[in-house]
């Protein structure tokens, strides 16, 4: 018989877990770790989640919900340039106030828990954006493709300190490149 500790479970486990993410880094992130968090036993945890890769791809889940949740928010009723811009701005965001969540985001899943995962509404959204930049495909396809590349190589440079050794804001660099990608969609816009 499994003995279910009071106050735990799978999503409060989750929970902990995209926590200790943010603290400490998403690689630190395992059912030891959580159990000394909840000064339990590791095999106290069995009885909500099978193994380490079931917490991480649920926390991969979680980041990749909270962060669609958020980037809706910030496009809702904005079109172009300015759609564009809140998108960005939001998964830089995301990236800065998170850092452990967004590396989790990144986490590989499986086809078919990605295809019901809300890394689904990232691509939608993205494609949204993109209908006010009247693409055609392959050229949506490829700035999809773009604009995740830049949006997570720059969030990524800026996290390990990259744009920290110039005279040059990483804000001033950021937004010239928004203003850059503007132009470049409006340059291969299909009308």
């Amino acid at each position: 018989m499994v003995v279910v500790r009071a106050g735990l479970s799978a999503e409060r486990l989750t929970l902990a877990g995209a926590e200790l993410a943010d603290e400490a880094g998403f690689d630190q992130v395992t059912l030891s770790a959580l159990a000394r968090r909840f000064d339990v036993r590791v095999a106290s945890l069995y009885s909500h989640l099978k193994n380490s890769h079931e917490l991480k791809t649920r926390i991969a889940l979680f980041a990749l919900e909270e962060l669609a949740d958020r980037v809706a928010d910030a496009v809702a009723g904005r079109a172009g340039k300015d759609a564009l811009t809140a998108f960005a701005n939001a998964y830089r965001d995301y990236a800065r106030a998170h850092p452990g969540r967004y590396e989790a985001a990144r986490y590989r899943l499986d086809p078919q828990t990605a295809a019901a995962s809300a890394g689904v509404r990232h691509a939608q959204m993205t494609r949204a954006i993109l209908r006010g930049y009247d693409l055609a495909e392959p050229d949506q396809t490829h700035a999809v493709r773009m604009l995740g590349s830049v949006f997570h190589g720059y969030a990524s440079l800026e996290a390990a300190g990259g744009f920290s050794h110039t005279d040059v804001a990483s804000e001033e660099s950021w937004a010239w490149t928004l203003d850059s990608l503007d132009a470049a969609l409006r340059g291969r816009s299909a009308s």
